[in-house]
């Protein structure tokens, strides 16, 4: 069985400790919560420590990286644009850094093995993914493929 990985990277507009950063750093929270209720999220992994790529680091807002792993890219498709998580992209603005015509602000990949998901993977295929475009390595919703590596289209069903 194969689990989909997402990758996701952003800059906050202020400093990690300014008022408007805690409260996005409060719906995050709500929103894992939420992520963790579905029976779909499989392992969130901390950014704590971990080193801040190249291209999270461009530009003057703080940057903010997420990791984690589900069941199917079906149900973390359902998750992105429903509940918590669908308000919270929608009030982006008030916590992030527009983005950039050319910024890639997540990308999705599939692993067989939970073991095998790492921030220096989610860089790699970041990377690739910047470099190449949407391929079965490396790809976005509007883009994407399924487990077998043949493209697919993704809804909230």
């Amino acid at each position: 069985m194969a689990f989909v990985s997402i990758y996701t990277v952003g800059r906050l507009n202020h400093h990690y400790d300014h008022p408007a950063s805690r409260e996005f750093f409060d719906v995050g929270y709500e929103v894992m919560r939420q992520a963790g209720k579905t029976g779909q999220l499989i392992e969130e992994f901390s950014p704590y420590g971990g080193p801040i790529p190249e291209e999270a680091a461009k530009g003057e807002g703080f940057p903010v990286l997420t990791l984690t792993v589900w069941k199917s890219l079906q149900g973390l498709y359902r998750f992105t644009y429903s509940g918590q998580h669908r308000q919270a992209l929608r009030d982006r603005s008030k916590w992030m850094e527009p983005y950039a015509e050319k910024h890639l602000s997540y990308v999705v990949w599939w692993t067989e093995k939970v073991k095998d998901v790492s921030w220096q993977e989610a860089f790699k295929r970041y990377n690739y993914y910047v470099q190449h475009g949407p391929t079965s390595f490396a790809f976005d919703f509007k883009h994407a493929f399924d487990e077998k590596g043949e493209m697919c289209v993704v809804t909230k069903i």
